[in-house]
């Protein structure tokens, strides 16, 4: 299993819109993959799951990842998720 935590930056977190963009991104990979904040953990591949987190500007999140692409998948996701505006 591979991780990295982060601090949201964007001034809408990952809802709506930008949530949608990271699903997409996640399910291009064959690993399974699950984002972490505030002691819950969501599947990254559901918009569901990743709207429930609530996650918001400020806050911290670990994006983690297991199987034979894990690392690609993090950082791919984390580039994606700094890179929101």
């Amino acid at each position: 299993m591979y991780s990295r935590t982060i601090t949201v930056e964007n001034t809408v977190g990952l809802r709506a819109r930008p949530a949608t963009f990271f699903i997409q991104k996640a399910n291009a990979f064959r690993s399974s993959v699950w984002v972490e904040s505030s002691d819950r953990r969501a599947n990254a591949k559901s918009l569901l799951g990743v709207l429930s987190l609530g996650i918001k500007k400020g806050d911290t999140v670990t994006i983690m990842a297991e199987g034979e692409d894990e690392e690609e998948t993090v950082n791919s996701l984390v580039d994606l998720v700094l890179s929101i505006e």
